[in-house]
């Protein structure tokens, strides 16, 4: 049983900042030399409450600086809390790289903790154990969920659109944009029937961890530590909910590069794929100079034959080589395929080297792209996005997906909604 319950937020007083200006990507997609800008675009950045403003400082906080920031900035009334407890719905507006224009609508909440073994929230990925002493030292000292776990839903008849929409139309709390054009909308549901259809709709289904598998395993570690306790703030943690098949989500795949060096036999040409890949077709196509048209490429080759086993692969010299074969899919995942069969069977790497850093996971084909160009890449591998329903069934199956088998767009950003413990 999926409990949810409104909480009251802390959040920036939009009278006294620009909420676009203290907005924040995910921790663990700011790459370490974007800190200092984020921490010099304003003084009330959420930065302050994810990371140290040098990498090499993290090993050694503890975070403490965190919790005095917290405090200080509610004292001044640039951070408020809320009188009444609500859902907090959020829209993003934003363009798909196929250049469709899409709103994903979804919802913070608290979420009453539970532990993988009872199947009510699922994860899709295995963590590290490194991020989750680094999150732990954090909450800790904060005694606060200052950035949310992202979940994913079921609801192919759009159930909760109504209620999530009348919302906007209603109680709009703050508006920001982020450096990527995403334009942000939050609003506050109040309305006890509309709570209640919330909660019931939740109560009867498992979630899915799209993003925040380490954050949500520090909080059920925090837990542990502190002691169960039913209403305890430990017991529950900051949460926020999307529907899968709503008309605004969107799935992205991951692709993958074989860095230079790492493989344990070089990039095969056309007589060496055929020989490590028996019973897969080939298409060559002919990429244009500095791999400028790849997405157009897969958009036209790769995306129609989405449900078989299909991957394009590109080496930087102008080819693009689309590789199939014609039995569907089924309850296979393509990811687990390029894994043993390409991976393993062409390039002869197993997970360790994986792991280790023998392969990269770019989020666009252009990145990837440029890389087998300009940087470490050997071979980029292209592949197709998961289906929705492929999320689903792995994760109640209580399996586990390959490392980054797919980017769920966009991210869930820090700073428009806070919960705190006390």
């Amino acid at each position: 049983m999926t409990v949810v319950r409104p909480f009251r937020a802390v959040r920036y007083d939009p009278g006294r900042v620009d909420l676009s200006r203290v907005i924040v990507p995910p921790y663990d997609v700011i790459a370490g030399d974007e800190r200092a800008t984020f921490f010099d675009r304003d003084p009330h950045n959420a930065i302050r409450f994810e990371l140290t403003r040098e990498v090499a400082a993290e090993a050694t906080t503890d975070y403490a600086q965190i919790r005095e920031c917290l405090d200080a900035w509610r004292e001044s009334g640039v951070l408020i809390q809320d009188d009444e407890p609500a859902f907090y719905v959020m829209r993003q507006r934003f363009r798909a790289p196929d250049g469709r224009e899409l709103a994903r609508v979804g919802f913070f909440a608290e979420l009453a903790l539970a532990e993988y073994e009872e199947r009510v929230v699922l994860p899709h990925e295995n963590t590290l154990a490194g991020p989750k002493q680094d999150r732990l030292r954090l909450l800790r000292a904060a005694r606060a969920n200052l950035s949310s776990v992202f979940l994913l839903y079921e609801d192919r008849d759009e159930l909760l659109a109504g209620a999530l929409e009348a919302a906007l139309d209603a109680r709009v709390l703050g508006r920001a944009s982020d450096d990527a054009g995403v334009e942000y909308t939050l609003a506050a549901v109040r309305d006890p029937e509309a709570v209640a259809s919330i909660r019931g709709f939740l109560a009867d289904r498992p979630v899915v961890i799209a993003d925040g598998h380490h954050r949500y395993e520090t909080a059920l570690a925090y837990r542990r530590e502190r002691g169960a306790g039913e209403g305890a703030p430990w017991d529950s943690t900051l949460a926020y909910f999307a529907n899968l098949y709503a008309k605004g989500s969107l799935l992205l795949p991951i692709h993958r590069v074989v860095q230079k060096g790492a493989s344990r036999t070089p990039a095969p040409d056309d007589a060496g794929w055929a020989a490590r890949l028996p019973g897969w077709q080939l298409e060559r196509v002919a990429i244009a100079a500095g791999g400028a048209n790849v997405a157009e490429l897969l958009d036209a080759h790769l995306a129609p034959r989405a449900g078989h086993p299909a991957f394009a692969a590109d080496d930087g010299r102008g080819t693009l080589r689309v590789f199939w074969r014609d039995a569907p899919l089924g309850e296979e995942l393509m990811v687990r395929i390029l894994e043993s069969e390409v991976l393993g069977g062409v390039f002869g790497l197993d997970e360790r080297d994986i792991r280790e850093g023998a392969v990269s996971f770019p989020k666009s084909a252009a990145r990837a792209a440029e890389e087998v160009r300009t940087g470490g890449g050997e071979v980029a591998l292209y592949l197709n996005p998961l289906d929705p329903d492929d999320v689903f069934r792995v994760t109640r199956a209580g399996e586990r997906m390959p490392q980054k088998s797919t980017f769920f767009s966009p991210k869930v950003p820090t700073g428009l909604v806070f919960r705190v413990h006390e």
